[in-house]
């Protein structure tokens, strides 16, 4: 089956193997034997452009251009359903996640946008213990503004609809660490070790 009619599309024949030295799980792929079982059990897959089986065969056919650009990077909703499903056992999730790590560092994809997303999710940690995906979205939406938070909520409202629907997304309060103070321990420990460490190599 062909990834795309576009002519015009680089294939770089050394993506695959660069895929495979520098991404978590990259040394998998080769296992992959496109049965389709992460495509299907994605509970967004009908948003991304290329779900994840087809994402896997355009870093074999050397398709870089068209896998940085590809919306699947960022519409990940991090829910391992592809990686448990796997036969071959292929980490997904991790290649997926790493890919739109890379696409940041070699300049596909905005820091800024990714750095908004980062601090709202370190924002639920620290505040729950947990992550929310309502609360996390919200707050990465409305860090744009808030007509544009209101406009980015409702074109993905159908995506959120269908979480809720798969059972992906929690409907009711936000869930909580029963250990609060164990919490602030851990997060004020982390904090002291990061602080160490820039020290550290300040002083080298």
């Amino acid at each position: 089956m062909a990834v795309s009619s576009d002519t015009s599309q680089k294939y770089d024949l050394g993506f695959a193997r660069w895929v495979y030295q520098n991404v978590k799980g990259g040394d998998k792929l080769s296992m992959c034997m496109q049965c389709g079982a992460c495509s299907g059990s994605c509970p967004i897959g009908t948003e991304m452009d290329h779900g994840p089986r087809k994402l896997i065969m355009m870093v074999r056919a050397g398709m870089k251009e068209a896998v940085f650009q590809s919306n699947t990077l960022w519409n990940c909703t991090s829910c391992y359903r592809c990686t448990v499903r796997c036969p071959r056992g292929i980490p997904v999730t991790h290649v997926v996640q790493g890919l739109a790590a890379k696409a940041v560092a070699l300049g596909y994809a905005s820091e800024v946008d990714t750095a908004r997303f980062a601090h709202s999710f370190w924002w639920s940690v620290t505040h729950f213990g947990r992550t929310d995906e309502r609360l996390v979205t919200a707050k990465y939406y409305f860090s744009f503004g808030f007509i544009a938070g209101i406009k980015k909520s409702l074109d993905n409202l159908k995506i959120a609809l269908g979480m809720v629907m798969k059972g992906r997304m929690h409907v009711g309060l936000p869930h909580k660490v029963s250990d609060n103070k164990g919490l602030r321990a851990i997060l004020e420990k982390a904090t002291e070790i990061e602080m160490r460490d820039k020290q550290g190599g300040a002083e080298s």
